[in-house]
């Protein structure tokens, strides 16, 4: 991978955001962790005058070969056809979406069909990635496309208008896809990291963690000959894992957080799917973490771990499991009230009541 240079994020515009809030009308750091993330997007949009008004969704949408060692209830079929409601604006996140006024861009990145459904962008690398547990997913070549879309895409949706961005997926077996690269990037063992996914019995949770196991055993096997070593921080192990056991689906909302650094939008995480992406982005990438927003915690296994490598905290904690990127568009219209308080909220130099003055950990009561 190209070496990405990426600039942190405004720390004089992050402390002009929180003193912001600090003048309102109300007890100190009320508002809790949406005050951090108002004054983070702020900071990546180089602006104390942040914006949320325009925002969208995409939905990176492939197959992953490692479906054929049965680790899914369902077959690819479903992906194809999932994508295609996504085109038709009928799929569970466009309904969301819509009610949170946020515009939804499916995406072909590598649906195993020809061409790619109505109303869905074509932006296919190949049809599917191979089975991981037999051979590499993707070749260099075709992840570091698959990164390449999501980065274009956010420089898209950029010179349209969007302020903010959310990353989303729709794809058969990338649970499985996930739960390999977490554990592979975080060395922690299959069976921690392994969830259900759409729904699978003991059985098959038992088969599915197998695969895993087993693929990353592979993976790192092959690591220490080429390499030489264990160790697993370098971007070239993450990019190489991406590879041997990725999704394309996650190799572009990898681009995606990349890209949100780069070009300084905000880019929301998602479920467990979309937050194996940004880990994979954040290790090829170091420092586009500082553009990620966390959503929600899923019910999948390694999520927590995950936002702890990151340094992120999502503010929705309510058992969820649904993907496509309905867990981040929930976090939009949250961001609407917060920003409203923000911009438009009662200063303490309006009125006859003296600004609380920060005296500690206890400054809040």
């Amino acid at each position: 991978m190209k070496k990405i240079d990426i600039q942190p994020y405004d720390e004089r515009i992050y402390t002009e955001i929180k003193s912001r809030w600090d003048s309102i009308a109300k007890p100190l750091d009320s508002l809790g962790r949406f005050e951090d993330i108002v004054a983070k997007i702020g900071a990546v949009q180089g602006t104390a005058d942040p914006s949320v008004a325009r925002r969208a969704v995409v939905m990176m949408c492939a197959d992953n070969g490692v479906v054929c060692q049965g680790i899914s209830q369902s077959g690819q079929d479903v992906t194809r056809e999932v994508a295609a409601w996504m085109g038709q604006g009928t799929s569970s996140v466009c309904r969301m979406a819509s009610a949170a006024g946020v515009e939804t861009l499916p995406v072909d990145i590598g649906i195993n069909m020809e061409g790619s459904p109505e109303g869905v962008l074509n932006m296919k690398v190949r049809r599917g990635t191979r089975d991981f547990l037999t051979s590499h997913a993707m070749t260099r070549a075709e992840a570091s496309a698959a990164i390449k879309h999501g980065t274009e895409i956010i420089r898209m949706c950029k010179e349209e208008g969007c302020t903010v961005i959310a990353a989303g997926e729709m794809g058969i077996g990338n649970t499985t896809t996930s739960a390999a690269l977490i554990s592979a990037l975080l060395g922690i063992p299959a069976q921690e990291v392994t969830g259900r996914g759409a729904g699978l019995s003991d059985e098959g949770l038992d088969r599915k963690t197998e695969v895993v196991r087993t693929a990353v055993s592979n993976l790192m096997d092959e690591w220490k000959e080429t390499a030489g070593s264990t160790d697993r921080s370098s971007s070239e192990y993450a990019f190489h894992a991406l590879c041997c056991v990725g999704g394309l689906d996650i190799a572009g909302m990898a681009g995606m957080f990349i890209g949100g650094a780069v070009y300084h939008v905000p880019v929301v995480i998602d479920g467990i799917v979309s937050a194996a992406a940004a880990l994979v982005a954040e290790r090829i990438c170091p420092g586009c973490s500082d553009a990620m927003i966390a959503s929600h915690v899923g019910r999948e296994p390694g999520m927590r771990q995950i936002m702890k490598e990151l340094g992120l905290v999502p503010v929705i904690d309510a058992d969820m499991a649904l993907g496509e990127g309905t867990g981040a568009v929930m976090l939009f219209p949250l961001l609407d009230m917060a920003m409203a308080l923000y911009k438009d909220g009662l200063r303490f130099n309006e009125t006859e009541v003296g600004q609380y003055v920060r005296l500690g950990s206890d400054a809040d009561d």
